[in-house]
């Protein structure tokens, strides 16, 4: 390594951003400024991070165009991350070295996690068991969260509650599917026949095609309002786009996530992860130079995991 080579190592990562959106293909790599962490931050040097739908959302400028992104020169993309800890502000308690996994939140932002390295609060960092690989555990934060709280929103069943997942075989879906079961519910996963197999080996029932009926609906596949169409009278429906939820009517309560970063959670979520209790979910591990690639693939229907880039 050069000495040129290793200044450039030393002071700045690489970073997958967007200037003007349109598609995975204006995703473009560009060197940042090493930063310092303050006050109870860390900054971590990630390892592996999974590409979710928000992120192709950003990239074609959804966001952009709900003014929800107003970034002057460019958005940072990615949302979840594991890797190691490389540096630790005043108040952080984890030495460096530690294998972490977390979340960033938030849309409006300049940097995300599809990056070499990410500064975020201790607190919202959980430990990665030593019996789970960081690429696997980068797959949990987004997905495993965004379920954990659904499951909060849709609270402990009623007797003999009957919830339906719809999207069950997703990254979103199979998490719920597991977690409503620690809340009582009786969980019926509505997806393609191919998926049959993954939703029942999570201890669900099966069905690829629904009846109105169900005591609460986990909208996972974002029907919306043939998703609340399937809610009995005074039901609940659950779904994942905030401030976009269906009108209620007939009594059902009606709300959506807006995930939250919960270093408790995920580690919990990682733990059973580790076990084999939760799955874990990639599928593919890309450079990320190659990470327009990702994005077009994880556009493709029918992907169940996520693919993972690697800095």
């Amino acid at each position: 390594m050069s000495t040129t080579e290793f200044i450039r190592t030393a002071t700045t990562f690489r970073a997958a951003v967007v200037r003007t959106p349109g598609g995975p293909d204006t995703v473009e790599i560009i060197d940042v400024p090493l930063a310092e962490p303050g006050a109870g931050e860390a900054r971590i040097r990630i390892a592996a991070a999974s590409v979710n739908p928000v992120d192709l959302a950003t990239a074609a400028g959804w966001f952009h165009q709900q003014g929800l992104i107003t970034q002057p020169e460019h958005t940072g993309t990615g949302w979840d991350f594991a890797g190691t800890l490389a540096a630790a502000g005043p108040g952080v308690g984890l030495p460096v070295g530690t294998r972490v996994a977390g979340l960033v939140t938030g849309l409006d932002r300049d940097f995300g996690t599809h990056a070499g390295s990410v500064i975020v609060l201790a607190q919202d960092l959980a430990v990665v068991p030593d019996d789970l690989d960081l690429v696997e555990a980068a797959t949990v934060p987004l997905n495993g969260l965004t379920a954990a709280q659904i499951v909060d929103l849709l609270g402990d069943a009623p007797a003999g509650g009957r919830l339906l997942v719809t999207g069950a075989a997703g990254a979103v879906g199979g998490y719920v599917t597991s977690l409503a079961q620690d809340r009582g519910w009786r969980v019926t996963g509505l997806a393609r026949t191919s998926d049959e197999e993954f939703v029942r080996g999570l201890g669900a029932d099966f069905t690829t095609v629904a009846e109105p009926g169900w005591d609460a609906v986990a909208d996972c596949a974002t029907l919306q309002e043939q998703g609340l169409a399937l809610v009995r009278d005074g039901g609940r429906f659950v779904g994942v786009r905030p401030g976009g939820e269906p009108a209620a009517e007939r009594g059902i309560s009606v709300a959506s996530v807006s995930v939250q970063a919960d270093g408790v959670r995920l580690a919990e979520l990682l733990a059973r992860t580790a076990t084999g209790e939760l799955p874990a979910r990639v599928q593919a591990v890309v450079p990320l130079d190659r990470v327009t690639e990702a994005y077009r693939a994880t556009a493709e229907s029918g992907v169940r995991g996520r693919y993972v880039l690697e800095p």
